[in-house]
């Protein structure tokens, strides 16, 4: 008996002194498995080599998962890789949260055009609308002061190049280009009923616009009667009519224009020379003065602005 009891234990020693010297291993692992997890993640490599290096100490023959004296181990290379590491921590954060803040974001861009762009367009709109009603205001405003401008506000009755009588009313509703000459000019009128002509012919090309009635009013009745005006107005355009009538007819007609006319001195061939004003005026279809050109404007200037008042013109009402 004693000698068994003296087996048992040295059976129990050596089993304790192997458990003893087992745990010892176990926690030297555990040390150095925490140290490792604290270490930065730019070491993750040499610090996997140098594990792989203790693993005889470590046990690392053994199953992933096993059973030691302080409860369940787990490897050295699984806590390298689990969450709680510093760099693994950031980029699964990173991971998580990139998704939903990139489509909220994405959104949010989305919106702020939106509202800029409704914005920018109601601007533009209220714009565009105020700039419409000051241009109708002025349109306005400019016929109500037409309207009290003494030019061209009278009548007049006078015969055109084929005989007949011819009034204002006559060219109501019609855009006028009206000229106040002589045949007998020799080149001042002759250019000026040229730039009419070539004024005319060049809104003519326009579909849109409507078309224009050139006049012709001597200033020389006493030597511009229906015949001498039929002769005249065959070298412009074919629509230029001339006007004619007696000496008080033709001063009424120049005078609502203001047109200033003197006929200078005889020659010994009985010639002479009308100085008179130099204008081309423009009437627009309610029989208004519109506007004026002197010499200095050409054909493309003058048909511009033509074109340019038809575009804004607006009609009395009745």
């Amino acid at each position: 008996m004693l000698c068994l009891e003296r087996r048992m234990l040295g059976l129990v020693a050596f089993i304790g002194g192997d458990l003893h010297a087992t745990s010892g291993r176990l926690l030297r692992c555990t040390l150095k498995s925490s140290a490792v997890q604290q270490t930065s993640g730019s070491t993750h490599h040499l610090q996997m080599a140098w594990l792989s290096s203790q693993a005889p100490v470590c046990g690392h023959h053994t199953p992933k998962h096993r059973t030691g004296l302080y409860g369940p181990f787990t490897h050295p290379q699984q806590t390298l890789g689990s969450s709680r590491g510093p760099l693994s921590l950031f980029t699964q954060r990173a991971a998580l949260s990139q998704g939903p803040n990139t489509s909220t974001a994405n959104i949010r861009l989305q919106t702020r055009l939106v509202v800029t762009l409704l914005f920018g367009g109601g601007l533009l709109g209220t714009w565009w609308y105020v700039r419409n009603e000051k241009q109708q205001n002025h349109r306005m405003q400019r016929i109500e002061q037409l309207k009290k401008v003494t030019l061209g506000q009278g009548d007049f009755s006078l015969l055109d190049h084929r005989g007949h009588r011819r009034t204002k009313r006559d060219f109501l509703g019609s855009w006028v280009l009206l000229y106040f000459g002589f045949t007998h000019c020799p080149d001042i009128c002759p250019d000026e009923l040229d730039k009419i002509s070539a004024v005319v012919s060049t809104l003519d090309k326009d579909p849109s616009l409507p078309p224009v009635q050139p006049l012709f009013v001597t200033v020389d009745p006493e030597r511009d009667d229906v015949a001498a005006l039929e002769r005249y107005v065959k070298d412009f355009h074919p629509r230029l009519i001339g006007l004619t009538g007696t000496p008080e007819e033709v001063k009424v007609a120049g005078k609502d224009y203001r047109v200033y006319a003197s006929a200078g001195p005889k020659d010994e061939d009985g010639d002479y020379i009308v100085d008179h004003t130099i204008l081309i005026y423009l009437v627009n279809p309610d029989g208004l003065f519109l506007d004026y050109y002197n010499r200095m404007k050409d054909d493309v200037q003058i048909a511009e602005s033509i074109r340019n008042h038809m575009k804004s013109y607006v009609k009395l009402p009745e």
